[in-house]
């Protein structure tokens, strides 16, 4: 029997993966909030920009208001919204999920958990998702890390799913290279070490990654973010292990784990021009991951009594950007440096 699926959240990166798994012949459907991204991807297929070739697939798009229309329920659902979308998303799915289903969550941030709050540790699914992407225009979905330069972990928390990653797995090779983990919390907790380092710091200077790491005093910066992600995650027990394909190995060097990360990710899966999720948030005027990036580290190493200073002066900065308080802008580079100071 065909299986059924659903991407909930179909802006870059999951119109990017639902086009993906459509030309794979699988049965998808894509469900997003912005009805104008539907319309378009109803009138014209979703369209994927990639630096060598340019795909127009044609799709099965819905609005979320579609939902309550389905007569049939999902095996699988990728959902890939913003990770402070995650627990209304969860549970407006959970209706329309197979008691036997899987909700993946392809998303940054510790979102693995509340996902199981709302279906159950037992259809839940952890996921990873390192891809470049953007999407200003709907149905246009910009992806600069094509499926050879993208990458994916999954695993699970609950003995009911264990042998059942490959299934989740099989679906994301179509989009990228794919591991399976024993550990998927500390899997994501190492990605929120890499997207601390990399997503707010450098939008809050409005700069792409590659710009902002070759300004020696910001990639410092950077690198402090992360180590201090690291430093809580290991406060937290959670074992420094490898992603984005990296084997353990490559982290043996304890000093250089957020150094290589960052390497990795300006090699093998951003291009100079490369902008965050956080700096296109913040150029459509819309509320950002903060919390869940550079926030949760903050909170998190203060209730380990833990210093965080750099990333309590970038959540600061950040905060002030969404209010409308502050810009993005270079200028802001020393104000971080003075707010992170000890002095």
């Amino acid at each position: 029997m065909t299986r059924k699926i659903a991407v909930l959240g179909t802006g870059a990166n999951g119109m990017s993966i639902g086009a993906d798994l459509t030309r794979a012949g699988h049965d998808v459907v894509l469900i997003d909030q912005w009805p104008e991204n539907v319309a378009a991807m109803r009138r014209r297929g979703a369209r994927i920009d990639m630096p060598d070739e340019t795909l127009e697939v044609p799709v099965r798009a819905f609005n979320l208001c579609d939902i309550c229309t389905f007569r049939e329920s999902f095996d699988i659902v990728l959902l890939v919204v913003k990770a402070y979308d995650t627990r209304w998303a969860s549970h407006l799915i959970a209706p329309y999920l197979k008691p036997e289903g899987l909700l993946v969550g392809v998303q940054n941030g510790m979102t693995t958990d509340i996902i199981a709050e709302a279906v159950g540790s037992h259809r839940t699914m952890g996921c990873v998702i390192e891809i470049s992407s953007s999407m200003f225009d709907p149905g246009v979905a910009v992806r600069q890390s094509p499926p050879p330069r993208s990458w994916f972990a999954v695993g699970s928390i609950d003995p009911a799913t264990r042998g059942r990653e490959e299934e989740v797995a099989a679906l994301l090779r179509h989009s990228g290279a794919v591991d399976i983990v024993e550990d998927i919390r500390a899997t994501k907790w190492m990605k929120l070490v890499s997207n601390a380092t990399t997503l707010v710091s450098t939008a809050v200077l409005g700069l792409s990654i590659h710009q902002a790491a070759a300004i020696p005093a910001m990639r410092e910066l950077m690198i402090q973010c992360g180590q201090e992600a690291l430093d809580a995650g290991v406060a937290r027990g959670y074992p420094t292990l490898p992603i984005f394909g990296l084997k353990s190995d490559d982290l043996r060097q304890s000093n250089r784990v957020v150094d290589t990360l960052l390497d990795v990710l300006l090699t093998g899966f951003t291009l100079p021009s490369t902008i965050t999720t956080v700096l296109q948030d913040w150029m459509k005027g819309r509320h950002s991951e903060v919390d869940d990036l550079n926030g949760l580290v903050f909170a998190e190493a203060n209730r380990l009594g833990l210093p965080a200073r750099m990333n309590g002066a970038v959540v600061q900065l950040a905060q002030q950007i969404e209010r409308g308080e502050r810009k993005p802008s270079p200028d802001n580079l020393e104000l971080l440096l003075q707010l992170s100071s000890p002095d």
